[in-house]
């Protein structure tokens, strides 16, 4: 029994975002019309399994043949659910470019502004805007996708350090990173951009700080 394979090559193209429609509309045209092949197969290999059934029952046809003509046909079931979740991959694909198209085009009401940080040879302050440590998550991922690793938190909230020097710790985070390093100079970018108020040591201040360091949150009161 001769079985028809039905290949898609699937081909690595730079398409535009102008010509990304077009282009998804021929792809969806040409995967429906390779589906309906296969599909048309798998009628063609049931109705022939079908024939050989009762064929095989009444001992007619060897077991290799029947057994054959099943794989065949699951096989052909296989690749027609193969292609239609391919296809189902290449809709939602379509969908997501376009609301994101969508979102491109809309342009905010207000045009941030970025606050100054304000500089010392020790200290950099940045005191605009509202953050809780429960946003933390937000910081994380943004420094994990961009280099890799963890943030190198070294404090969540009051410790004993901070107990000890009587300042209040509770809504803030320190982060181990000198700010003049590239990770840090990125965090702090981070941070800024994102309205997140930050103190950036670059150094030990006696009674302030044990050394350099990203404070992430409002500065802290004394107890």
């Amino acid at each position: 029994m001769k079985r028809v394979f039905f290949i898609v090559v699937a081909c690595g193209l730079m398409v535009s975002a102008a010509n990304f429609a077009n282009a998804q509309s021929e792809i969806k045209t040409t995967s429906q019309q390779l589906l309906q092949l296969q599909e048309a197969e798998v009628t063609r290999l049931t109705a022939s399994t079908d024939q050989l059934r009762p064929l095989y029952a009444d001992g007619l046809i060897a077991r290799l043949e029947f057994e054959k003509a099943e794989k065949d046909l699951a096989d052909a079931k296989a690749i027609v659910e193969e292609t239609r979740a391919q296809i189902a991959a290449s809709e939602k694909l379509a969908a997501e470019q376009k609301k994101a198209a969508e979102l491109a085009k809309i342009k905010p009401l207000v045009k941030p502004t970025l606050m100054a940080l304000n500089r010392t040879p020790a200290v950099m302050r940045f005191t605009a805007g509202s953050w809780s440590i429960s946003n933390l998550s937000s910081i994380q991922q943004f420094f994990s996708r961009t280099f890799g690793r963890s943030l190198p938190i070294s404090t969540i909230g009051q410790s004993a350090t901070h107990n000890r020097m009587g300042w209040d710790h509770r809504h803030a985070v320190d982060v181990g990173l000198h700010p003049d390093s590239v990770e840090g100079r990125a965090l702090i970018s981070y941070l800024q951009s994102s309205g997140i108020p930050f103190l950036a040591f670059r150094s030990a201040i006696p009674g302030v700080s044990t050394g350099p360091h990203i404070h992430i949150g409002s500065p802290s009161n004394r107890i």
